[in-house]
């Protein structure tokens, strides 16, 4: 292969030698070559055109949509993840060594079409005013520990703005898993918005004692006024007014199910085990929402100096 400096010796040369063979004879080219480059006035690196075929078969092609239609889902997903996913639906059809074709098709993904991509709900909102949290039960998609089924709900938190969101294991809708998530998501967002927004709480309200509603409200705005926030509770039967959480609920129920599929079981062997997968699948949905957290993050109030008890 001729390199730009061949070309470049060649060039001079010719204009000192007597034959144009003789200067490329010291430049060491070929005649024929040295005309070629004589004639184009370029250096090789300025002569290559950009390939713009495959050398080669697509080895993705016909799965392709079925991946993109999971990165949607779930675009935090690791090219290896999936990779490996493959391999075992498909035994013996992709080879290791074909697993750095697979990322570079995923880069392409994430440039074009990926997490920048994020569908924002048509409501307006403005960084570091609102969060939004809920009650989701997870127990219909038949995750176990030990072999048993785990029978739970997942307290969900969610930024409005921004949608980032992070979720809590409890079982039930008690007040006690209500401060816990909540504080929880605060302090791991490094931060306080606005307001909260809930629903009413019926079951926690019945949990709390014989007094009912009024203890319930009390500790509630004890928790509140801790972490100066305002509260804001939807109505009865309208839970579209906290339609934000509640459509974080299904993708997050989706993400779960899938990951789970990628993992090969739905078997944990204790709750810290369960506890990390959660946390990676938050991880995983959170990925392309950072240049919005970054914009709700300067406009949060700071946290108290310590969190308030549960119980």
């Amino acid at each position: 292969m001729v390199t730009n400096l061949q070309v470049r010796k060649f060039m001079k040369l010719n204009q000192k030698e007597e034959t144009l063979s003789n200067a490329a004879a010291k430049a060491e080219m070929s005649e024929n070559t040295a005309r070629k480059y004589l004639r184009s006035g370029r250096l090789p690196n300025q002569s290559k055109s950009e390939r713009t075929w495959r050398t080669r078969k697509d080895p993705f092609e016909e799965i392709w949509n079925q991946v993109r239609s999971m990165l949607e889902i779930n675009p935090g997903l690791e090219a290896k993840t999936l990779f490996e996913w493959l391999q075992r639906e498909s035994p013996g059809r992709y080879a290791d060594g074909q697993l750095r074709s697979f990322q570079r098709r995923m880069k392409q993904w994430r440039a074009t079409e990926g997490p920048a991509r994020e569908v924002f709900f048509p409501q307006i909102h403005y960084p570091g005013q609102l969060c939004a949290s809920d009650f989701t039960d997870m127990s219909s998609l038949g995750i176990t520990i030990a072999g048993e089924l785990f029978s739970h709900l997942v307290y969900h938190f969610v930024l409005t703005y921004s949608n980032w969101e992070t979720g809590t294991i409890c079982f039930s809708e008690s007040f006690e898993s209500l401060s816990t998530g909540l504080q929880h998501a605060l302090w791991e967002v490094g931060g306080v918005p606005q307001t909260h927004r809930s629903d009413r709480l019926s079951a926690a309200v019945q949990e709390v004692g014989k007094s009912g509603e009024p203890e319930f409200t009390r500790r509630d705005q004890a928790l509140l006024r801790h972490y100066r926030l305002d509260g804001q509770k939807i109505q009865t039967g309208k839970g579209n007014e906290n339609g934000d959480v509640e459509q974080r609920h299904q993708r997050l129920k989706r993400a779960v199910t899938q990951s789970l599929l990628l993992r090969g079981s739905h078997n944990f062997s204790d709750r810290e085990e369960y506890k990390a997968f959660l946390q990676q699948v938050f991880s995983q949905l959170n990925a392309g929402r950072r240049e919005r957290l970054l914009e709700e993050i300067a406009l949060l109030k700071t946290l108290p100096l310590k969190r308030l008890n549960s119980n």
